[in-house]
């Protein structure tokens, strides 16, 4: 959404923001010093194809291993993105060298996983298995770049929705993406960062919803849509009374059961029609 946004309209101002500590520091280090994030990248995609499919993946799990126990100091990370929004640089030395390797990492996993899924364990640690694909694009150039040219002129923060709430006002439209309610037990199996986003998070992010449209600003949220599996499930019907509610079909392929698989209902909810 974000970003076909910014290539197909004009925006003054455009802030983007996630609880997901890596995807942050990728798109810092991918706005900050790209070329040379590239250059890492092709190189690490040559050694990787130029293997066979079992030594493809022995070099996954050795890079997810790598990744898993890389330590990052996050706090510092956090006071990065929060002091330095400024537009355009693209000097790679501002930016230290392990934290451009994390988002090598980062990169490389989502493009060699089972279905570019991101999950971390109870322990906060990756583990999505390797994903059996013959010729994985992982070092996508002309996409990096694309990215690059756009977040140049973005001011991008880690945290969770509460803290984007400085940045809204009557002018603004806020796209809301959190993670989805799971629609059984049995689907409740990822976690997206190491914080648990339960019911009760999903009832806090509507309050914000609310102080959002009292702002006066225009406000998007998606969501699974609970009665895929139980048509008296209204949890996000009564969340969300008297705002728009649409049910639109989405492909999904991932669910353990090939039968399963395909479009199924999700939910977009608005504050104008």
């Amino acid at each position: 959404m974000y970003f076909y946004l910014k290539k197909e309209y004009q925006i003054l101002e455009s802030y983007i923001s996630d609880n997901n500590s890596d995807l942050i520091l990728t798109y810092n280090v991918i706005k900050n010093c790209s070329k040379y994030l590239i250059d890492i990248l092709k190189e690490m995609e040559t050694q990787h194809l130029l293997k066979a499919e079992e030594k493809r993946k022995e070099n996954y799990y050795t890079i997810r291993d790598a990744y898993n126990h890389q330590e990052v100091d996050y706090q510092e990370l956090i006071n990065y993105f929060d002091i330095s929004n400024d537009i355009g640089s693209s000097d790679h030395t501002r930016l230290p060298l392990e934290w451009i390797k994390r988002a090598v990492y980062f990169i490389f996993l989502n493009k060699t996983c089972y279905n570019g899924l991101y999950r971390l364990n109870s322990n906060g640690k990756f583990n999505v298995p390797f994903g059996r694909y013959k010729n994985p694009l992982i070092c996508d150039e002309e996409n990096l770049m694309e990215v690059q040219n756009i977040l140049k002129t973005t001011v991008i923060f880690q945290g969770d929705f509460s803290k984007s709430l400085n940045y809204i006002n009557e002018e603004s439209f806020v796209y809301l993406d959190p993670p989805y309610r799971p629609l059984n037990s049995t689907s409740n199996f990822t976690s997206y960062s190491t914080g648990r986003f339960n019911d009760d998070s999903q009832k806090k992010l509507a309050e914000f919803f609310k102080e959002i449209d009292r702002r006066g600003a225009r406000v998007m949220l998606s969501n699974s849509d609970p009665q895929n599996q139980d048509e008296q499930d209204n949890f996000f019907d009564e969340l969300y009374c008297g705002y728009e509610i649409e049910r639109v079909a989405a492909k999904r392929n991932i669910n353990r059961d090939a039968k399963k698989r395909g479009a199924i209902s999700e939910l977009i909810i608005r504050n104008y029609p």
